[in-house]
């Protein structure tokens, strides 16, 4: 009995040991746990797996805050020059970056698109974000079906091109072209989709090719997605009630090389075109409203030649119209006293001014936007300026539209960041003294925590939708459109450029929108798009501005962006820009999409 005893008390022993080394164990494991970083997890190649291209990068932050990446702090997106920038829903719902980076959307751990800027941060996911350098990195080392490995303690992230990539991005593009063909094909219209299906069919035949030979994998994918490519050239159809357009800054000083473009132009299938007619405070032709104020009569590179009379004469010999591309309250960034006949040289109590250098000497430039210098739309002076000289284009020129850019208030800092007051702009001495005999408060006492800081972003907003309501009835009552460049979020148009386009939709103060889609994401300017019709009325016509060739996406990138707006109705795209608009380009849009004007049609037209 005495040695049965023994025997279970051992057990015991034994047992109680074990359970308290588990104890540890799990101790231990909840430990390592809190270290892992949760948002990521980690990719390893699969030993069948043959890893074509594997390159790591520094990641400079994660998920930043004005106090974690100082470089970033002034920047949109708080991503900094040179920096890469992971984001994951803890950040919020978007990057919120601007145009001059590049980004990868990543779920897991595979990069599902190529985006150029203010990313839907997928949730799961992450974006991945870079400028410059990192930027530079983005581009050579991450493809969609990329594995993508984030390493949080040693803030490393590794892009590997795997066999496995070439065939995600294969059988990606054939499904999304599936995708375009249905979709079209439930729209009737006796849609032909047979050149479509015989190209998709000989990239599933490659695709299977590359499942069977894996030492050939790259090689059968890349055929795939050729066939692919060749087949989404051609799904979308030509539709000829489409607004087809480019914003064009006229870089050409004789009347051969603009006919030479149109005649390029006329060729793409293009039927309108936004010609940058003032902008950094100048104008391309001769102007008596900047003589008479006292400012540069022409933009110097344009001397002895009036290239907008030429554009307009020969776009219309060709049936295309012309729209005035017109840079409202923006007027460069080269300093003003580099030239006395500069219009903030010359008018300097035009400045506009943020609340952090509302008190400075010197006239300050938007940091985010080019180092470039604004002017205030509350100024009354600002606004008969703008008026006098767009009525003499509309009265000189006749042109078929005005498309107002710059008509805004310049960028600030989004609301959820502690220094967003300081970021503001529009402390004028005129805007100051005109709110404070209004309200009896100098708007530079408030904070946006403040009652009357409504009032003060109302009052901004109501500014610019004044002078955009006078431009309206100005083109209008001379029988031309009218339609303005907007940021597509409603909100960070609101809070961070006092643009209110919502409220012209809805007082028909416009024709149309030209929203910027800051982006090569189908996806994301989709989105954008969804928040303009969902904001707008039907008697606003809505225009995608697709950045896709500024940004060097490539052509399927393009055409994803286009069938997102035809899904959503839109009345027509412009592309930015044509400097851009490559040959490669128009070979794929002509394809379809932007079928070339005939002969026949121009005459009609005439």
């Amino acid at each position: 009995m005495k040695f049965i005893k023994t025997i279970f008390l051992i057990f015991i022993m034994f047992f109680s040991c074990i359970y308290s080394l588990a104890e540890e164990i799990e101790v231990i494991n909840e430990n390592e746990e809190t270290v892992q970083d949760s948002r990521f997890t980690q990719y390893i190649p699969a030993a069948k797996e043959v890893v074509f291209n594997q390159s790591s990068f520094n990641i400079d932050v994660i998920d930043p805050k004005t106090s974690t990446n100082i470089k970033g702090a002034s920047y949109p997106g708080l991503r900094g020059a040179n920096q890469l920038v992971v984001y994951t829903t803890d950040f919020g719902f978007r990057t919120n970056t601007n145009e001059f980076g590049t980004e990868a959307i990543v779920y897991n751990n595979t990069v599902i698109s190529l985006s150029g800027a203010d990313s839907i941060i997928p949730q799961g996911g992450f974006v991945i974000s870079g400028h410059g350098l990192a930027k530079k990195w983005i581009n050579e080392n991450v493809m969609v079906g990329a594995k993508i490995n984030v390493d949080p303690e040693t803030k490393t992230i590794t892009s590997y091109i795997t066999s496995e990539t070439f065939l995600f991005s294969a059988r990606e593009r054939i499904k999304e072209v599936q995708d375009m063909i249905n979709y079209y094909s439930q729209g009737g219209n006796n849609y032909n989709c047979r050149k479509v299906q015989q190209s998709l069919e000989k990239a599933r035949d490659y695709v299977e090719k590359a499942e069977k030979n894996k030492n050939n994998t790259q090689e059968y994918a890349a055929k795939a997605i050729e066939c692919a490519d060749d087949a989404m050239a051609n799904v979308i159809p030509y539709n000829p009630f489409e607004l087809k357009g480019v914003w064009i800054r006229p870089t050409y000083y004789s009347t051969d090389e603009i006919r030479e473009n149109l005649d390029r132009i006329a060729n793409a299938g293009i039927n309108n075109i936004f010609i940058e007619t003032y902008y950094h405070g100048q104008t391309i032709f001769p102007s008596k409203t900047m003589e008479e104020y006292g400012f540069i009569k022409q933009n110097p590179l344009y001397a002895e030649f009036d290239p907008l009379k030429v554009w307009i004469t020969e776009a219309h010999r060709r049936g295309i119209k012309v729209h005035i591309w017109f840079e409202s309250f923006y007027v460069g960034n080269k300093p003003p006293e580099t030239n006395p006949e500069y219009i903030l040289a010359k008018k300097p109590d035009w400045a506009n001014y943020p609340k952090r250098s509302a008190d400075s000497e010197t006239i300050p430039f938007s940091v985010s936007e080019h180092n470039g210098y604004f002017l205030d739309p509350a100024n009354p002076e600002v606004q008969k300026f703008l008026y006098d000289l767009l009525s003499e284009i509309i009265v000189k020129y006749r042109p078929d539209g005005i498309n107002l850019d710059y008509i805004r208030y310049p960028q600030s800092l989004a609301p959820t960041y502690s220094n967003y007051d300081m970021s503001n702009w529009g402390y004028t001495k005129y805007a100051r003294d005109d709110f404070m005999s209004m309200y009896g408060v100098d708007p530079i006492e408030l904070k946006k925590e403040d009652a009357l800081w409504y009032q003060w972003k109302e009052y901004r907003c109501g500014k610019v939708t004044e002078f955009v309501s006078k431009i309206g009835k100005l083109a209008r009552s001379n029988g031309i459109t009218i339609t303005t460049v907007i940021f597509p979020n409603k909100e960070m148009a609101l809070d961070t450029k006092m643009q209110d386009w919502k409220t012209w939709s809805l007082h028909n103060y416009v024709d149309g929108f030209t929203p910027l889609l800051l982006t090569c994401d189908d996806k994301t300017a989709m989105n954008l798009l969804g928040n303009v019709v969902r904001n707008k009325t039907s008697a606003t016509k809505l225009y995608a501005g697709l950045f896709v060739t500024f940004m060097n996406g490539s052509n399927t990138d393009l055409i994803k962006q286009i069938h997102a707006a035809r899904k959503l109705w839109t009345n027509g795209l412009i592309i930015f820009d044509y400097a851009h608009l490559g040959d490669n380009y128009i070979d794929t849009l002509t394809q379809s999409i932007f079928r070339p004007i005939t002969r026949e049609q121009r005459r009609d037209r005439r």
